[in-house]
């Protein structure tokens, strides 16, 4: 069962938002929940390397003024306990568990990246669980470069170290002027929540994450998709981590799907072009 107080819908910001913890096998899962409304909730699963702090507030504050948002984290990521998995149908099985636990048994879904990941594969074991689909920065098994995150993750991380800029500053967005503003813009709005913080990555969970994609990247086969399952999957067309061909490769596994791609943008997409993304996923969940 979920601990914690009872959500509070007149702060319907995730920067003010409690952090509680629901208990599954043997874990307790953080999470935050936000805003309200007739319209399924929608829970939101976090990029590789991040806790629930590493939500763009403007994102998740955005799509919570029509619905209930839920930030759900990963099992040994952040206050999260239990050991962290390194595949993503067991994180899939537990984001199942999660929402059932929540009493949810009707959702939509948005996945970052990994998080695109884990949420296909959650289609695949629970379809009828999903309502409609939004993906960022996400690949399907055997996608286009992603045996080779490692590598790019790491020689970013040494570049970052080199030029003192954030690791996400490196990955996330293009080395031009406006993506150079847009990391910077970004870091801060990361910064606002000052209390009730979620716990640091520690470099085991970077390993394991890393391992689940390796593993992901070299199956073969797409995710057996319902056609009745709406996606909407946005890319930025200089995303470095997962290139932009992985975009076109997910019409191979879902057949109702809308791709969205963006010039000038890289693996943070979402945030670098908010102010496009938010009312196209409000408009395509209405749908």
């Amino acid at each position: 069962m979920a601990t914690g107080s009872h959500r509070n819908d007149d702060t319907p910001s995730v920067v003010d938002a409690v952090t509680r913890t629901v208990h599954i096998d043997g874990a307790d899962i953080a999470y935050r929940d936000i805003g309200s409304g007739a319209q399924l909730p929608l829970v939101a699963l976090m990029h590789l390397g991040g806790n629930l702090d590493a939500w763009d507030p403007e994102v998740i504050d955005a799509l919570a003024q029509e619905r209930r948002v839920i930030v759900l984290g990963y099992r040994g990521v952040g206050r999260s306990t239990g050991r962290v998995r390194d595949s993503f149908d067991d994180m899939a099985r537990d984001t199942v568990a999660a929402m059932r636990a929540l009493g949810l048994d009707r959702v939509d879904l948005f996945g970052l990246s990994m998080g695109g990941m884990v949420a296909q594969a959650v289609v695949e074991q629970e379809p009828a669980l999903v309502d409609h689909l939004v993906m960022s920065g996400a690949g399907p098994r055997g996608g286009d470069g992603l045996t080779r995150m490692t590598g790019v993750m790491l020689r970013g991380i040494a570049r970052s170290v080199l030029i003192a800029r954030p690791a996400t500053s490196v990955l996330f967005f293009p080395g031009t002027a406006g993506g150079r503003r847009a990391a910077a813009a970004y870091q801060r709005r990361l910064k606002r929540r000052r209390a009730d913080r979620d716990s640091a990555v520690l470099p085991g969970v970077m390993r394991a994450q890393l391992r689940a994609v390796a593993r992901w990247g070299a199956q073969t086969g797409t995710v057996e998709a319902q056609a009745s399952t709406p996606t909407l999957a946005f890319h930025g067309d200089d995303d470095i981590l997962v290139p932009v061909a992985n975009a076109e490769q997910l019409r191979q596994g879902f057949s109702a799907i809308d791709v969205v791609t963006f010039p000038d943008a890289g693996h943070g997409v979402v945030s670098q072009h908010r102010a496009a993304v938010t009312p196209r996923i409000q408009s395509f969940l209405r749908s």
